[in-house]
């Protein structure tokens, strides 16, 4: 059965919101949202008060809450991540919907978000429900072919069970895995974060699991690197 096509996390806005002229901007107010974080405040408000001062968009208000985090937490994140010559030393562990809608988004030419800390984000929001796209199944190609070029012997990935058609996407997962040389284990759980957090070798951009994790790959800038090259990212790096 043909996939609905679709665009993934694409705002027709995005065009101004990110333009040339306003990424300068927004790069501006990040480095003023870090410089408060780092003296203690709260990122929400922080966001609301710097994004009315550059009448940032909601979606450029987002963008910023997405990206930036203290010089610390940038720095603690590069040190916990793994090179990639250790990608063949054991099972990788997955976050399944952040890292395959990360690239459906870069597929679909929608706003990649590039942050200090070298990881890509996006705009689409799960918010409890997910469906799989035209650009699924192309994003699972790229995942596989990536994982067989680091020579990974085992991957397993993680789905919250609570997000609509999780079951579907562990079928897709399933099928397209079949051509990959590696065995693949795909777990439906209640709270995917609550067990990467306590891992090592897990692939993720979440800034949280980021944080707590014992060690993480950059497995989504990687593959958009290599293989999706025409990918709308905005750096904010």
């Amino acid at each position: 059965m043909t996939s609905k096509i679709k665009r993934r996390g694409f705002d027709p806005e995005d065009v101004k919101s990110f333009s040339e002229e306003n990424v300068e901007k927004l790069r501006t107010a990040q480095e003023e949202v870090q410089w408060l974080l780092e003296r203690g405040y709260k990122i929400k408000p922080v966001i609301g008060l710097i994004g009315n001062h550059y009448l940032l968009t909601a979606r450029a208000r987002t963008a910023l809450q997405r990206t930036t985090s203290t010089r610390a937490q940038y720095e603690m994140r590069k040190s916990s991540m793994l090179p990639w010559r250790q990608a063949r030393d054991g099972c990788l562990f997955i976050d399944g919907f952040n890292l395959i809608i990360t690239l459906e988004v870069a597929l679909s030419g929608s706003v990649v978000l590039l942050g200090r800390d070298g990881v890509l984000r996006d705009l689409a929001g799960l918010r409890g429900t997910y469906k799989v796209i035209d650009k699924t199944e192309k994003a699972l190609e790229l995942i596989g072919r990536e994982l067989n070029e680091l020579e990974v012997p085992e991957v397993k990935f993680y789905l919250d069970s609570p997000v609509s058609n999780s079951g579907r996407l562990k079928s897709r997962i399933a099928e397209c895995s079949e051509s990959w040389n590696m065995p693949v284990d795909i777990e439906l759980i209640p709270n995917v974060d609550a067990v990467l957090s306590k891992m090592g070798r897990i692939v993720t951009g979440d800034s949280i699991l980021l944080d707590e994790c014992k060690s993480w790959f950059n497995l989504s800038k990687k593959i958009v690197d290599d293989y999706i090259r025409d990918a709308w990212i905005v750096n904010l790096e």
